[in-house]
């Protein structure tokens, strides 16, 4: 085998190692990739994927989708989405029993923006084949601008979630009908003065009196960051796993 042969094979045996890698993240570890979207042109989505150690019976694990808030927008500065939630919790935590997704929102973009709602969805697709998560206990969640997102994304695409949990957002109180079916856990701060309580308030009325099933917790005392009691409350999780699509 000549010399320039035997480089190109090298080549290629290192970029399969590599792409195995990026497909393959070690169990209890969040690694960092990127989405080259194949249906918006020219769309990229940095994202964390945390991917939790094997569970006993090696059951297919459940997917949850977390939208950061604006604060943590960037370009290819993905540790600001390890600030809050579930990619900050994840990181001491190997055996939380969640496959989780945490895109990074481009500067000056928003979660509500259409491309990137498209690329959302694209970027769930993916991570369930790749790492083979159950299809019928995927969960939205996200805090203020991710909970604007997450309202959004849910009611366009209600099928798609097995429950929501959208943390100080608002949405469009005339999505309530598409959103009635779907079991929605609501968080707000009283004295949030950043997103008022009433962006919460409106939509949950809403979806209740369109039939929904939809559950609301109102922190007397808490201002805008009304995710961090949320997302430390193992109850959370509970709840979530009660819920799968049919």
């Amino acid at each position: 085998m000549n010399f320039r042969l035997a480089r190109t094979l090298a080549l290629v045996a290192l970029i399969g190692a590599s792409s195995a890698f990026a497909a393959d993240p070690e169990p209890g570890k969040q690694v960092e990739q990127t989405l080259k979207s194949e249906k918006v042109d020219g769309g990229t989505l940095d994202y964390l994927l945390f991917v939790p150690n094997p569970s006993k019976g090696n059951q297919k694990p459940p997917l949850m989708l977390f939208l950061h808030g604006a604060g943590e927008r960037g370009n290819g500065n993905l540790p600001l989405v390890k600030k809050h939630g579930p990619p900050k919790n994840v990181e001491s935590n190997p055996d939380f029993p969640f496959v989780v997704i945490s895109p990074q929102c481009p500067t000056g973009k928003w979660w509500t923006d259409e491309n990137l709602q498209t690329m959302l969805l694209e970027l769930i697709d993916k991570i369930e084949t790749e790492q083979q998560t159950d299809s019928s206990r995927v969960y939205l969640t996200g805090l203020s601008m991710g909970g604007f997102g997450s309202w959004k994304l849910a009611a366009a695409h209600p099928e798609r979630f097995a429950a929501v949990v959208p943390i100080c957002g608002g949405g469009d109180p005339a999505d309530a009908k598409s959103l009635a079916k779907l079991p929605i856990w609501v968080f707000h701060g009283a004295k949030d003065t950043a997103v008022p309580l009433k962006r919460s308030e409106e939509m949950v009325e809403a979806v209740k009196e369109a039939g929904g099933n939809i559950e609301f917790t109102v922190y007397p005392e808490a201002g805008h960051d009304s995710w961090t009691e949320t997302y430390n409350n193992p109850k959370l999780y509970d709840w979530l796993l009660k819920y799968q699509t049919k």
